[in-house]
C-alpha cells in the first residue's frame, strides 16, 4: 500500500462520543467560545485572525469580483474580512449559527452539504478552522476540486492539530479554564472535535491538487499555532476517480 492509499484508508472516521457530562455543557460551551466570553476563547479569537487574513488576503484591497463559496461558514464571522462580492455563498449545516448573524445578508445562498451544489462553479473555496473536524475529509476536498472554475484555488486555513506548540497552547489556557469552570478535561472534547490532524489536512490536499503552498503562523509547521494553504490546479481525473472508486 502506498503512503496515498494508507492515508486515505483512514476515512471516513468515527468521531468519538462525547459523555453524557460533556454533551449537557456543549451547546453553552460553544456558544461562549465563538462570542469570545471567556478570557481564553477572547485571545483566541483574537490568534485566529491571523487565519482569516491569511483567506482573504488574496481579494482584500484588490478590487476583485469573484464568486465565494465557504466551508463551515458557522456565525458568518469571515466575512468582517471578505470585501463585497457578487456572490458568496456557504456550506452552514446549523442554522442557529448563522440566522441572527449581522452578515446574513451578504450570503447569496446556504448549503447543508456541499453534495447539494450541482451545476455551479466557484472562484474561490475558503474554509477556516473547519478542516480538523471533517470526519471524510477527502471527500469533501475532491468535491472543492470539482467545484473550482478554472484558474480558481482552494484556501484553507487550520490550526496546527497534532503540533506540540498548539497542543501546549490549548492546554494551558482554554484547558485551564474549562477545567476551573466545569470540572472536566478538555482534551475529551478535542478529541471529539479535531479527528484530523494538520499533516493528515496537508496529505489529502497534496493528494488532489498538484499545487499546494503553506504559510505558518509560528516557526515552522511542526511548531506552530495555525496554518495556510493555498491549493490550485486540482487533478480533475483523480477527484472524480475517487467517488467511483469508494
Amino acid at each position: 500500500m502506498t503512503q496515498e492509499e494508507n492515508l486515505l484508508a483512514r476515512f471516513p472516521k468515527q468521531r468519538p462520543e462525547l459523555p453524557e457530562a460533556y454533551r449537557k455543557i456543549y451547546v453553552e460551551h460553544y456558544r461562549r467560545n465563538r462570542q469570545g466570553a471567556s478570557t481564553a476563547s477572547s485571545l483566541a479569537i483574537k490568534m485566529e485572525a491571523w487565519m482569516h487574513r491569511k483567506v482573504a488576503a488574496d481579494v482584500s484591497g484588490t478590487g476583485l469580483e469573484c464568486t465565494t463559496l465557504e466551508i463551515g461558514a458557522g456565525n458568518l464571522n469571515h466575512l468582517e474580512y471578505e470585501p463585497l462580492s457578487k456572490s458568496y455563498d456557504v456550506v452552514e449545516p446549523f442554522q442557529e449559527l448563522y440566522e441572527g448573524s449581522p452578515y446574513r445578508a451578504r450570503v447569496a445562498n446556504v448549503y447543508r452539504d456541499l453534495e447539494e451544489i450541482a451545476g455551479r462553479e466557484f472562484d474561490r473555496i475558503i474554509s477556516i478552522a473547519t478542516f480538523e473536524h471533517l470526519c471524510d475529509l477527502p471527500s469533501v476536498v475532491a468535491r472543492c476540486g470539482l467545484l473550482l472554475a478554472p484558474g480558481g484555488t482552494l484556501r484553507v486555513a487550520i490550526p496546527s492539530e497534532g503540533t506540540l506548540l498548539w497542543t501546549l497552547g490549548w492546554k494551558l489556557t482554554t484547558g485551564v479554564e474549562f477545567r476551573l469552570r466545569h470540572g472536566l478535561s478538555y482534551a475529551v472534547l478535542m478529541r471529539h472535535e479535531h479527528v484530523n490532524t494538520a499533516a493528515e489536512i496537508a496529505g489529502v490536499l497534496r493528494i488532489f491538487f498538484e499545487k499546494v503552498r503553506r504559510q505558518t503562523f509560528g516557526i515552522n509547521h511542526l511548531l506552530s499555532f495555525y496554518q495556510f494553504f493555498e491549493c490550485s490546479a486540482p487533478d480533475v481525473e483523480r477527484c472524480r476517480s475517487y467517488f467511483l472508486t469508494r
